[in-house]
């Protein structure tokens, strides 16, 4: 007999939404996470150390020292003074790690918490477009349609707020959202100006938090620390606070944190019967289950696949197609940055209110497109180091002139853009170079597809023209380069499909090997939407979670 019928390793979006609807079910549930638990005040408030600026570390894990992974040199630009041609090890703060927040919660701890759906067109791409030379672009094989249902229990049983009526690049809502939007900050009325002006679209961002009190907790204070930190009232919804506390108050779930899952454990035929782990002291454990449910992120659940491996599945469980890994994508966030005459910063967070979606399909000669909005508030420091304009001096007297005249006056239009999977952009395993648990540490190699920069240099002059349209009097912002994409909502590493030699689950995100092993984060998607997919990667969860309860 297994020690429990399921295990879920990570507490992430995914992980947390399988943990509860497993635990309600009646399954006795171990959930285990390789962070701890925070506190606000372990969160805090550094502006240099944080997962949206780490400079010189990060406030939501994995910790610095310890959890390497290592970088092939053309996948990333280069920081000045290193060599070329050399393979690089980094660390999580640094650039090109492709971070994912390592604690109770994961990024639903520290994330800005927009609640897209994907639209029904980012689930046929390929019909939509055609596969675009060198990528391994395809269709999902679900629809809108069979994930509506569970976007609504996202928005209910979370907690979305918005407007549901603004939303008319989706087909309409049976249901609206529970709460209305947030209050629309001065900026955003200045953009809605320029939206105006142009005849574009525009409509409310979704926000996984509380406009008013729901479920038990209150209701946002519109202060200025919303992505990259904790809410201090708590008013912020993820895993953390809502399917994690209803998993463990069944009475059917437990949680053990600062555990490292070292490999999944199997039987000598090769058949998943738990986990090996390791604890914070240095000791293995063996624990089994009926049902393992994968939640670490596109990255690590690629790297534990691949450190499974065993004699049927020497390449890794689930890699027999060599797809492990493969098709990693993110998210570019084109945009642009605009100087306005009037003061825009007024302080009422978090700020990111108003968005349009009128390029995220149908842009001629360009496959896909993207969501673009006003920005959440940045730090003094987040913008100076991100955004400062490149012909105004940073050092010395005139730039302390420049901050202090210019930083109300300033704020960038950006969004996410539907990138175009490679192959060839993947995650590997590096026996070389070991965690501090001696376990072999992801390899990234690979870039995004051509078709990804011209998209984001497109969604970039929009960016641009909606600034001008909204009256900014000067507009500056980076050209997109390619490089390897992968820190800004990692997915794509176990693809979902029903044909084995392509993907690495089926459409219920169950490993394609294993009868009783499934995924519930990014790695399945096919594509990414050219929006912020948590809302889709909890959905995928709880229809993927659904499915195991019906069959054990």
């Amino acid at each position: 007999m297994s020690d429990y019928d399921a295990i879920v390793v990570g507490s992430g979006a995914g992980g947390g939404v399988a943990a509860a609807v497993l635990a309600q079910a009646g399954k006795s549930v171990l959930l285990l996470e390789r962070g701890r638990a925070l506190s606000f005040e372990q969160v805090g408030r550094d502006h240099l150390r944080n997962q949206r600026l780490a400079i010189y570390g990060h406030n939501a894990g994995p910790d610095i020292e310890g959890n390497p992974r290592t970088l092939d040199p053309a996948s990333f630009p280069m920081p000045v003074g290193e060599r070329q041609g050399e393979q690089r090890i980094l660390r999580p703060h640094e650039p090109g790690y492709q971070n994912n927040a390592a604690c109770v919660g994961s990024g639903t701890r520290v994330y800005a918490g927009q609640a897209w759906r994907f639209m029904p067109q980012d689930f046929r791409m390929a019909s939509e477009y055609g596969v675009p030379a060198g990528s391994s672009l395809a269709d999902w094989p679900i629809s809108y349609a069979d994930l509506l249902p569970y976007y609504e229990r996202v928005e209910w049983e979370i907690g979305v707020c918005g407007d549901h009526r603004s939303m008319t690049h989706l087909p309409a809502y049976a249901r609206p959202y529970p709460m209305p939007a947030l209050p629309l900050p001065h900026k955003s009325n200045v953009h809605r100006r320029g939206l105006d002006a142009l005849g574009w679209q525009g409509l409310r961002v979704p926000r996984l938090i509380n406009s008013l009190p729901y479920n038990g907790r209150p209701a946002c204070i519109n202060c200025q620390h919303c992505v990259g930190y904790a809410c201090p009232v708590d008013a912020k919804n993820g895993s953390h606070n809502t399917t994690i506390p209803r998993a463990l108050q069944s009475g059917n779930c437990s949680l053990r944190t600062e555990v490292m899952v070292e490999r999944l454990m199997c039987s000598a035929g090769g058949a998943v019967a738990g986990v090996q782990l390791i604890t914070a002291d240095g000791l293995r454990e063996s624990i089994s289950a009926d049902v393992v449910v994968l939640s670490c992120g596109a990255v690590e659940t690629a790297r534990l696949l691949l450190n499974s491996a065993t004699a049927q599945e020497p390449g890794g469980i689930g890699n027999g197609s060599d797809q492990v890994g493969r098709h990693l994508q993110g998210h570019y966030y084109p945009g642009a940055v605009g100087l306005f005459p009037e003061q825009l910063y007024d302080g009422v967070g978090p700020g990111c209110s108003l968005a349009t979606c009128e390029f995220n399909h149908g842009n001629a000669g360009l496959i896909g497109g993207g969501m673009l909005t006003d920005e959440d508030i940045v730090t003094p420091i987040t913008f100076w180091k991100r955004d400062y304009p490149p012909d105004v001096p940073r050092w010395g007297l005139a730039a302390k002139q420049f901050m202090r005249n210019n930083f109300r006056r300033i704020n960038d239009i950006k969004g996410p853009v539907q990138e175009i999977p490679n192959p060839d952009a993947r995650v590997q395993v590096n026996p070389a170079v070991r965690d501090r648990y001696g376990i072999p540490v992801a390899h990234l190699s690979g870039t995004s597809h051509p078709e990804t920069v011209r998209t984001a240099s497109f969604m970039r002059e929009r960016a641009i023209e909606w600034l001008r349209a909204s009256g900014a009097i000067k507009v500056w912002g980076r050209q997109p380069q390619q490089y390897l994409s992968g820190g800004q909502h990692q997915a794509g590493t176990c693809r979902m499909d029903e044909d084995p030699a392509h993907s690495v689950v089926d459409n219920f995100c169950r490993v394609h090997s294993q009868s009783n092993l499934f995924v519930a984060d990014a790695s399945p998607h096919v594509t990414n939407g050219g929006f912020n997919p948590v809302e889709t990667i909890m959905a995928l969860a709880w229809r993927t979670t659904e499915h195991i309860v019906a069959n054990w």
